[in-house]
């Protein structure tokens, strides 16, 4: 009888190790690891109908299993119909357990299911060893039943890591599984 590792226990008590000497670092200490995943999902029609606010932040709770605040204007901008402290957004941060196990959900369920996928793009990265990925379709996820789903959308995962440099952030993220497309 096997028992499944999880992926959070594999990445504290192997992976971490392994990168040691990838990154040839002194320590385990000085490893990067992830601090948290915020999901953010942009609703620019929300100025015309405030349910698609509301649609959005339950589709983004079926698929992170936590509740997401719903993001304001800073501003108002007359051309594009929008008021200051009008809601345009949802996001939620994942930390903990429910971090790791979306990384699990997101990694072996939602991005198989990407038509065409061939791999995330390695320019996504913000300099600070932050790594973005966009999401084009919430229905990737099994959470979302496709036939609530009020209109195509989708958000952006952001890997939020305690380095500020790309290639050791980028090395564990491929150590946790992220499937990075091959470097030419």
């Amino acid at each position: 009888m096997s028992t499944k590792i999880s992926l959070s226990q594999k990445y504290h008590e192997l992976l971490a190790n392994a990168l040691t000497k990838e990154l040839n670092f002194d320590s385990v200490m000085q490893v990067p690891k992830l601090e948290k995943i915020v999901i953010n999902a942009g609703v620019g029609d929300a100025t015309t109908d405030a349910k698609l606010i509301e649609a959005m932040a339950n589709e983004i709770q079926l698929i992170t299993g936590q509740k997401p605040i719903k993001t304001k204007s800073k501003k108002a901008i007359a051309t594009f119909k929008l008021r200051e402290n009008q809601e345009i957004g949802v996001k939620v941060t994942l930390r903990g357990e429910k971090m790791w196990s979306f990384i699990e959900k997101l990694i072996h369920i939602a991005l198989p299911r990407v038509r065409d996928f061939r791999g995330l793009s390695n320019n996504s990265f913000d300099g600070h060893g932050n790594y973005t990925l966009g999401i084009k379709e919430q229905n990737i996820f099994l959470e979302v039943n496709y036939d609530d789903i009020k209109r195509i959308r989708g958000f952006d995962i952001t890997f939020v890591t305690s380095t500020n440099k790309d290639d050791e952030a980028r090395a564990m993220l491929v150590a946790i599984g992220l499937p990075f497309m091959k470097k030419k």
